[in-house]
């Protein structure tokens, strides 16, 4: 096995890849002021974003459900990796040569196994991509050609053929390095009477590749009349590959679902294929799996619920086209997008109409879609006989409830005219008035408090030190703890405002142990005065001195968190370094005023009594003076 990585090195990756280039891989950013980016968390599903990047510190923090941490953070949470494997990924993207500490860098070492299937595939997909060029796939050619495929497009889309033999990929793979344990558990060999043998043989291959570009599985299509497999053969479930977290064409549309705010479904490969050599270049489908939850969720972190942003899925015009419509229609809920529906003219799928029609009728199609909840209730209004009053009162009551459900109220009113009019009923008001009211029924049964009071936050435990300070639990409507809060965010973000004077501040000047946490890892992390004399490793350096991971998220949070003030300068942070103090202040002022009245009887220790007056007033004095002269008093 390689040996632990170079402490320098991992500084330099952390430091030479972007956080924000390789968040926006996975979801749409876009500006949340003071130079953070926001976007849908990808940890957890949430309507609005709170989900926020800071690419001069390089950290990330979501404040909804706490995630939080640098760029190897942040790739070894989504893509389920190691340290060493997220390391080594990010270096190979920044061309990094990594040393390790115990026997130096090996080339042959053991890599984690993400990373080793993730070149198997690569390795693979370019395999196929050069024996498209052989005579035996002449076929696999003749197949793309007559679909209007040319050899540019199957480049550009990464296709290619694998042979008929039985292990022809399986020894390249081999030759490459790869041992018989990795080609099994990648998906691309299976065990046969002798060995392993190719799990894909004659067929024309589309890789299938995730979000970030990289290929981790296949999609192989039969050519030859003699193979008893099924039509499409996909790659089984592997470590990198569940068929119902992937779209296939996503790394090409991603970009262009972002800026448009709006995504195609298809239904095949050659589909997306068409779609995007027609200018429909936000096309996606399913690999081998109904749309669902998780093809969701991918699609939502790139529109970012957009008021305008949109879903179109295409479907054939059968039986089968319809019931699929229905299926998505299901899903309609869980988008912020509006969906819509194309239906093929004539049963044709998009690759069938480019072949026929050309380009600009896939343009077309698309654009003359129908809203989704508008094809679904003319379905289930086609089931009832509306010559009869029973038959519109039937229909009525199985179709308001669907226009109950759209999210948009003006929409939703429109829509209630509209079903009056497809039922015939001529009292208009009388429908929209019962979809107001199934509108409000489902609010109400959907409505939930909030798990706890609003402005409180969840409060694990900080054992940040031996000894923290009691206080009341973490309250964002406190004064103090808002001020606490700005003061720590003040402290990590710009330390050179605060320093030296915050050095100076005890834990115990802090009333919410989450806060009283945060100073006690700053000051050893060498303190603010240390952040402002060498503000590139600071961060990293207060972040690793956290005692537990609920703190050190803690700390990335209130490094994210945009300052409560568009202009921070120094009379801003002596505000906030005078307002803790005071209030540290006048707490104390307090206990000695409470210490003073219990010593106050007849049998009190003169000198006692006099070193409590003593300090009591001390403190006033102090208190006064930081009410008069601010931040020169401290």
């Amino acid at each position: 096995m390689a040996g632990r990585i170079n402490d320098d090195d991992v500084k330099a990756v952390r430091d030479a890849v972007p956080i924000d280039a390789v968040v926006s891989e996975y979801l749409q950013l876009r500006s949340a002021g003071g130079g953070n980016l926001k976007g849908l968390c990808p940890f957890h599903d949430e309507k609005s974003p709170s989900f926020q990047v800071s690419p001069s510190k390089g950290l990330f923090h979501c404040f909804g459900c706490q995630e939080g941490g640098d760029t190897i953070a942040f790739v070894m949470k989504i893509d389920h990796l190691s340290f060493s494997e997220t390391v080594e990924r990010l270096a190979a993207l920044a061309g990094i040569t990594l040393r390790y500490e115990e026997g130096g860098y090996n080339p042959t070492h053991q890599r984690g196994e993400r990373v080793r299937l993730v070149e198997a595939h690569k390795a693979a997909a370019q395999f196929y991509v050069e024996q498209l060029d052989s005579a035996e796939a002449e076929i696999g050619r003749k197949f793309l050609a007559e679909r209007g495929f040319d050899q540019s497009a199957a480049e550009h889309f990464g296709v290619g053929y694998s042979p008929a033999g039985w292990d022809h990929l399986t020894r390249y793979l081999r030759g490459k390095g790869f041992s018989d344990k990795e080609l099994t558990l990648s998906g691309l060999s299976q065990e046969g009477r002798r060995g392993p043998i190719d799990r894909f043989r004659g067929r024309l291959m589309w890789p299938i590749r995730d979000i970030t570009g990289e290929v981790v599985g296949f999609g192989a299509r039969k050519l030859r009349d003699d193979d008893n497999g099924p039509k499409y053969l996909n790659t089984p479930e592997t470590a990198i590959y569940k068929k119902s977290q992937v779209l296939y064409g996503i790394d090409l549309a991603k970009k262009e679902i972002a800026k448009t705010s709006r995504a195609v479904v298809v239904e095949g490969y050659t589909d997306v294929m068409a779609c995007h050599l027609a200018g429909v270049t936000t096309a996606i489908a399913t690999c081998g799996t109904s749309f669902g939850g998780d093809h969701i969720k991918i699609l939502r972190r790139l529109l970012m619920d957009n008021a305008s942003a949109e879903v179109v899925f295409t479907f054939d015009g059968d039986a089968a086209g319809q019931k699929a419509a229905l299926r998505a229609f299901e899903d309609d809920q869980k988008f912020a997008a509006e969906t819509s529906i194309a239906i093929t003219p004539g049963g044709m799928d998009p690759c069938d109409l480019r072949l026929a029609k050309g380009d600009a009728a896939v343009v077309s199609l698309v654009e003359t879609r129908t809203p989704l909840f508008e094809f679904a209730i003319r379905h289930v209004v086609s089931r009832h006989n509306l010559e009869t009053p029973a038959g519109r009162a039937a229909a009525l009551d199985e179709a308001a409830p669907i226009v109950a459900n759209i999210k948009n109220v003006a929409i939703q009113h429109e829509s209630a005219v509209q079903l009056a009019g497809i039922l015939g009923i001529l009292d208009t008001q009388f429908v929209v008035k019962r979809v107001a009211q199934l509108a409000r029924w489902a609010r109400d049964r959907g409505g939930r408090g909030p798990a706890a009071p609003p402005g409180r936050r969840p409060t694990p435990s900080y054992d940040a030190a031996p000894s923290h300070p009691s206080g009341p639990a973490l309250n964002l409507r406190s004064p103090a703890h808002r001020t606490e809060r700005e003061l720590l965010k003040l402290a990590l973000q710009r330390p050179e405002l605060v320093s030296p004077a915050f050095d100076a501040y005890g834990a115990d000047e802090f009333t919410a142990p989450p806060y009283a946490a945060v100073r006690q890892v700053i000051e050893e992390a060498g303190g603010a005065e240390q952040g402002a004399q060498n503000a590139s490793d600071y961060l990293a350096q207060v972040r690793e001195a956290a005692p537990n991971d609920t703190v050190r998220a803690l700390v990335t949070e209130l490094a994210v968190e945009p300052i409560m003030r568009k202009s921070v300068d120094e009379i801003y942070a002596g505000e906030q370094l005078i307002r803790v103090r005071l209030r540290a202040v006048d707490r104390r002022i307090l206990d000695v005023q409470g210490t003073l009245a219990r010593l106050g009887g007849p049998h009190a220790d003169p000198e006692q009594l006099a070193a409590v007056q003593n300090e009591l007033w001390v403190l006033q004095q102090y208190a006064q003076s930081l009410r008069n002269h601010g931040a020169a008093a401290l």
